[in-house]
């Protein structure tokens, strides 16, 4: 059990983002035998195996722990900004101080049980140039993986996240925005509680946080919960993302009859759909149609007070208001 324990300055400071490279490193769990930890996800990376298999598949795999999927805290940095992009957190990277890479992998591996992979150990008597030819890995990765496709559709869902958990923060309070991230998390007297189910690091079992805030970082590839304590950083919580299945094409649910009748099928639908905000992109994509037709929609509802609009840097997000949301329910 890990304690943190937050006082109103450090509530106020709780912050939300995503990281481009932390979801770069995770995705390898689905090459790694973890994939059934993320069934939604199965088919999406079965349709990018040919593009993996032309990298460097040996130092991408040696990368996540056999046992549990862990993998070296030192390449997953904190993000600086909330929607950070790929090619500044791997400058990030490249820049860390080489020696941190050995005693990372010492606390990552050996800790579930296994040796740190051959492909690492032998390359640790230069960490410099084994760093480099991770980095570049990833980088190779992420283009050739990652970028074309399935990263528009993750930004999305993550951006959609980071919205919501905003909103119940501030109309719900802590209580409420803990106990929506996961059953490993709860909240009471100033202090949130991590069940944690680590490789048994030595990590104090009261922590305060002393001003410095608290990071919340929604991930496609965990599904519980995983912290990262630094002195000079703040606390750092990754949880499993909402919306998971819409990556992976699910259609669209079907509106009530009522509902249908009353607004219309596309409008019924996409009320229906907004259970999770998503942009104009995201909802033409999994509709079929153009975003010119979903913003006409969009329009109309808005204008009704059943949608509401919500941006988060220069991605623009729908939601349900209140109204909507009574409607859906019937």
């Amino acid at each position: 059990m890990i304690r943190f324990r937050l006082d109103l300055a450090d509530l106020a400071t709780t912050s939300f983002a995503y990281s481009p490279l932390q979801e770069t490193v995770l995705s390898l769990r689905m090459w790694t035998g973890h994939a059934g930890r993320f069934p939604a996800l199965v088919p999406v990376f079965d349709a990018l195996r040919p593009a993996f298999e032309t990298l460097d598949t040996e130092l991408l795999r040696a990368l996540v722990g056999r046992r549990r999927g862990w993998v070296p805290d030192v390449l997953t940095p904190r993000p600086a900004v909330p929607a950070p992009a790929l090619r500044d957190e791997l400058a990030t990277l490249r820049t860390l101080d080489p020696a941190r890479l050995g005693p990372d992998l010492e606390r990552t591996f050996p800790p579930l049980g296994e040796p740190v992979p051959a492909r690492l150990a032998r390359a640790l008597d230069r960490p410099d140039r084994l760093l480099a030819e991770i980095a570049d890995a990833l980088e190779a990765y992420w283009e050739t993986c990652l970028a074309p496709a399935f990263w528009p559709r993750a930004r999305s869902v993550l951006h959609a996240d980071l919205v919501h958990r905003a909103r119940v923060l501030a109309e719900h309070g802590a209580a409420d925005l803990f106990a929506g991230l996961s059953p490993q998390l709860s909240w009471a007297d100033g202090v949130l509680s991590l069940v944690s189910h680590g490789p048994g690091y030595a990590d104090p079992d009261e922590i305060p946080v002393d001003g410095r805030g608290l990071l919340l970082t929604p991930s496609c590839f965990t599904d519980g919960v995983a912290t990262t304590l630094a002195l000079d950083a703040p606390p750092q919580i990754v949880y499993a993302v909402r919306g998971l299945a819409t990556l992976a094409g699910t259609p669209p649910p079907e509106a009530s009859a009522a509902l249908d009748r009353l607004l219309g099928t596309p409008r019924a639908r996409l009320l229906t759909l907004l259970a999770t905000p998503a942009s104009t992109t995201e909802l033409a994509r999994r509709f079929g149609v153009t975003p010119g037709a979903v913003s006409q929609h969009l329009a109309v509802l808005t204008a009704a007070g059943l949608t509401a609009r919500a941006r988060h840097g220069r991605l623009v997000l729908y939601r349900r208001t209140p109204l909507g949301e009574a409607l859906v329910r019937g």
